[in-house]
């Protein structure tokens, strides 16, 4: 890993010796609710959609830790009250990562619905020509993480009670 591009990472996120060590991202299912095609926007929260601000940042890496600048991702997710917008692209949009591979997303804390506890799916691509992961982010310390078929420890956001609603960190780690 580029130590010049360590230096320059936000205190607030840096990429730990553990994160370098660790496995990669594990697939999820896509679900039935994913529309092709979002528009490109790091901000997917606006004013009247429930559910209580996150911003997500984190880091996008190949299997060795080192990071990689403009991969592509995107998010989509239920709002607080566990609705999808499946005629339109509320809560839904992609980005690319920075120079130093960091993300930074702007949303809410999604809410469950039927057997499904909140979540935030996202595809995570290191260039056009890479495979695509597609997993999923769960909310930690919810009951119903227990009840949901898809939930995975490994897959929880890293939160954390903010000024204005909660911030969270996900580092993602690509196998390609």
């Amino acid at each position: 890993m580029d130590n010049n591009k360590v230096a320059n990472r936000s205190a607030e996120a840096p990429l730990s010796p553990s994160f370098v060590a660790s496995k990669t991202t594990p697939e999820l299912e896509e679900g039935p609710y994913y529309k092709s095609g979002s528009p490109k926007k790091t901000r997917l929260y606006q004013k009247g959609i429930p559910g209580e601000p996150l911003t997500l940042t984190g880091y996008v890496s190949d299997h060795t830790g080192k990071t990689i600048a403009h991969a592509w991702m995107d998010f989509w997710q239920a709002n607080g009250n566990g609705e999808y917008d499946n005629s339109g692209y509320t809560l839904r949009g992609h980005q690319y990562t920075d120079e130093t591979g960091k993300y930074i997303l702007q949303t809410v804390l999604p809410g469950g619905y039927s057997v499904r506890t909140p979540h935030i799916h996202v595809k995570v691509r290191a260039n056009d020509d890479a495979p695509v992961l597609t997993t999923q982010l769960f909310i930690p310390g919810l009951a119903s993480n227990k009840t949901d078929f898809l939930y995975r420890d490994d897959l929880q956001i890293q939160l954390k009670d903010a000024r204005k609603g909660k911030t969270a960190t996900f580092n993602f780690k690509l196998k390609h």
